[in-house]
This record gives C-alpha cells, structure tokens and sequence, in this order.
C-alpha cells in the first residue's frame, strides 16, 4: 500500500473521515501506519470499509495502533481475550452500550482507543454516532471553560443506565471477578498526542463532580450531557459488514443507535490500553 493512495473524505466538519485505498489484511509500514495515524488523529474516529479480516488480522492491525487490553466485564472470544463480541441478538431489546459514552471511564486507566469491526449487520438501522468532545469544550464559554478546570468528575461502571445494557452479555459469558469500578478524573482533559482540551464526562458512567453530592452535581451534569452530543459535535456512521472504525476515546463519545428490533447485530471489538488523564492548569483553561 502507497500512504499516497489513501484517499480521505471527512463526514463532518467536527469528527469523522472515512479512508480508502487500504487493506488492512497487509502488513502495513511504519510511514503508512503514521499516516493513519495523523488521519485518525486529526479526525477523532476514521472509517474503513470492506475490510474482511480473520481475527488475527484484526488484533494484528489493533496492536500496530497500540496495546490490546481485555474488557473487564465480558470474556473475550475463543483464542482471542482482548477480542469481545458486541451484540443484539433477535429476541433482545436492550443494546450493549446503548448510552452516549466514552468506553470504560471508570477505569484508572481508560483505553485510548476502541476499534469495531461489523460481523453481521441489520438490514437496516444499527448506526453508530459519534461526537467531537474536543469541538464541545471549544464551544462554552470562557467562564464555564474556567469553572470546569476545577472540578474533577466521579465515575462508576455501576451506573444503572450503562450497566443494564451489559446484563445480556454478562449473563452469556460474564467474567467472574471484581464487578465494580471507580474512577475519578478531570472534568477537561489534555489530550497526550495532541494537546488538545476535551470535556471527559459521560451520561453512561458519570455519576457527580468530586466533593459533590449527586443532588448538587446533576444540574450542571444535566446540562453538559445534552451540550456534548449537540448536531455540530457530531457524525453518523452506517455500518455494512466488514465496516471497521477506529476511535478516539480520550476525546470523542459514541452512542450506539437501538432502532433494529427483530435483527441480529454482530461486532468484534478491540480496545487499547490508554494513559492516566491530564487536566489542564487552571491558569491555562482557556
């Protein structure tokens, strides 16, 4: 593969780009994987289409990325544990993750990275929205800005609206040991890679600011869950099988959309080992 060949056409003017002219069943060189690297970088989640990769290939192209970690809460497929299947099978009626959120914030550690690679897909529906945290942040104002540099947000996987859509999966193939987290970071964080400010809350597992209570925590909460998913911050993703997206999640939210009742949806997801997240100095907010 030439990096000259990759074509990229963005989704929207805050996050997304799809790329062409790449298969990801090749090994790739250390420039072509740099130029992914900067495309992704620069657009939150990229997209690839038709990529029909065996699981070897799949946790191959994810290790060239980063480090591959396991998911606390569900077994990995078989031969591969940091390789999980996301899915809805016909009967059910609740999704995995069907909340807007940043995969697994609870952790000390959050992964820097989800990659989701379609299986089997809807015959419609089953889209995946997207939403630029670093373009929600850009959008406040000033004061809010210099107020959120202060806090530092709560979160737990124990949140009843997330942890209710992983009872299926947990059911089926749940992993044994600790069932609780919490973590506590900034309510703006420094992006490592790319300097860049992003607001790091999430309806799925915040659950109130630090030294708050949740009563005191929820109207400012309230108002910057619905802030973070506005139009503007935001694509959507189609998925066919052998779609393939690689995001960010150190500064880019996804809401997995429930409206295929009826159909089966497969996924085999990957995340990737990530860092402890950097507020920003007060005094540097703005």
């Amino acid at each position: 593969m030439n990096p000259a060949a990759i074509r990229v056409d963005r989704l929207a003017a805050a996050v997304g780009a799809e790329i062409s002219g790449i298969d990801l069943r090749e090994r790739m060189t250390a420039e072509q994987l740099a130029v992914i690297r900067r495309i992704w970088l620069e657009n939150g989640v990229v997209f690839v289409r038709d990529q029909q990769l065996t699981p070897d290939q799949f946790l191959a192209f994810a290790q060239a990325i980063g480090t591959p970690v396991e998911y606390p809460f569900v077994h990995g497929i078989a031969g591969y544990p940091t390789i999980i299947e996301v899915k809805k099978l016909e009967h059910e009626k609740v999704n995995f993750g069907g909340v807007w959120h940043t995969d697994t914030a609870y952790l000390d550690r959050p992964p820097m990275a989800t990659l989701l690679l379609a299986r089997e897909v809807p015959p419609q529906g089953g889209d995946t929205l997207f939403a630029s945290q670093g373009a929600a942040y850009e959008a406040l104002s000033d004061g809010m800005k210099r107020l959120l540099a202060t806090l530092e947000c709560v979160n737990s996987s124990d949140k009843a609206d997330t942890s209710r859509t992983r009872e299926d999966r947990i059911a089926e193939g749940g992993r044994t040991e600790r069932r609780s987290y919490e973590a506590v970071h900034p309510a703006v964080r420094v992006h490592p890679e790319t300097g860049q400010r992003a607001l790091y809350m999430n309806a799925g597992h915040t659950v109130r600011f630090a030294g708050m209570t949740e009563a005191e925590s929820a109207p400012l909460l309230d108002y910057l869950f619905e802030h973070q998913k506005k139009e503007e911050f935001t694509c959507r993703f189609r998925w066919h099988e052998g779609s393939l997206a690689l995001w960010d999640n150190r500064c880019v939210q996804h809401y997995p959309v429930n409206d295929y009742h009826g159909h089966r949806r497969v996924m085999h997801r990957i995340t990737l080992e990530g860092d402890v997240p950097k507020a920003a100095s007060s005094s540097a907010a703005i």
